[in-house]
Formats: structure tokens, C-alpha cells, sequence
């Protein structure tokens, strides 16, 4: 796959994993944990689909191929680690409102 599609898809799934997760944060917020927990798995179902990208660049370069440093891959890794951060937050802030009930 093509190193700009790559970094494409990297964005796309991050983003659609930090929107879900936040979505989840806001059902939350009204007591809404079947929902929730729903938005979560779906967060965490598009991490599982940006890590895969990633993966497939990582081995790519371990397999010697030379990957083309580019602001559009950095910028989608910033992404990808943007989210994860947000994801885990959101998680451990989702509990916190759970136990507050």
C-alpha cells in the first residue's frame, strides 16, 4: 500500500476511534453506561484497525523496504497517539462516573 494511503488510513481510523471515545465519555456523563460501553468497544474496534495499519509500516521497514519520512505519516502517528492517550482516559473516566452512581 502506498505510504500516503497508509498514513490516510492511520488518520481515519485514529479519528474515528477519539470520536467514539469521547461519544462514549458523553453518554457517560448522563448515566448512560450500556451506551457507553458500546461506544467503547466501537473506539476500540477502530484503534485495533489503525494499529493494523501501523503494523503493516512497521514491518514493511523491517523487511527492508526504505519508508519516506513525510509530515502527512508523522502527523498520522500524532494521531494514532492522540487517541490511544484519549481512549484511556476516557476509559478510567467512564469508571469514575460509574462508581459515582
Amino acid at each position: 500500500m502506498e505510504m500516503e494511503t497508509m498514513a490516510m488510513t492511520l488518520i481515519a481510523h485514529s479519528g474515528d476511534a477519539r470520536t467514539l471515545a469521547f461519544q462514549a465519555l458523553q453518554a457517560a456523563k448522563k448515566h448512560n453506561f450500556e451506551e457507553a460501553d458500546r461506544l467503547i468497544g466501537e473506539s476500540k474496534k477502530a484503534s485495533v484497525l489503525a494499529h493494523n495499519a501501523q503494523t503493516e509500516l512497521l514491518v514493511a521497514e523491517a523487511n527492508g523496504e526504505k519508508l519516506e519520512i513525510s509530515v502527512l505519516l508523522i502527523h498520522s502517528q500524532d494521531h494514532l497517539m492522540t487517541s490511544m492517550l484519549a481512549q484511556e482516559l476516557i476509559i478510567e473516566m467512564i469508571q469514575m462516573y460509574k462508581n459515582q452512581k
